[in-house]
């Protein structure tokens, strides 16, 4: 919430703080996708993975990929790598599970978002409209990422 909060803060609000209340991310994103970042005992970053998103994906077969969602660092933990960080270890689970596609996307808007995404080895493989949403979608081999 509180990336959430800074983002609005300095004009770019990404999420709707409506669609972060517990009961609404419950709803999207099971228990289990989700993976936190801590230090000491604060949450300093987080995403969720998944297995199937078929909204922006509704495309790909059973066993394609592993989906992204939610990527987000903590204001106090921003600058320091970790959004790279948890990329690598979402490409490492992602190839653990024997799947070769990493993939998530991100508003056509965000400069930043996408400049990381792609410095990281991401490929834009396209863009949809999902509801209000104009998403630019992107997709990482994790078979043949060096990561």
């Amino acid at each position: 919430m509180a990336s959430a909060e800074a983002l609005a803060a300095r004009g770019q609000p990404l999420w709707p703080a409506q669609s972060l209340t517990p009961e609404r991310l419950a709803r999207y994103y099971p228990d289990s996708g989700w993976r936190v970042a801590w230090q000491g005992d604060q949450a300093v970053g987080a995403y969720v993975l998944l297995e199937q998103d078929p909204p922006f994906w509704p495309d790909d077969a059973p066993g394609t990929a592993r989906y992204l969602h939610k990527l987000a660092v903590h204001p106090a933990a921003q600058g320091g790598g970790l959004a790279r960080r948890l990329l690598a270890e979402a490409v490492q689970e992602t190839r653990r599970a024997g799947v070769p596609y990493l993939r998530l996307d991100t508003a056509s808007d965000r400069a930043k978002l996408r400049a990381l995404y792609e410095n990281f080895g991401f490929q834009n493989v396209g863009e949809r409209q999902v509801g209000a949403y104009h998403v630019v979608l992107y997709s990482l081999n994790v078979m043949d990422s060096g990561l």
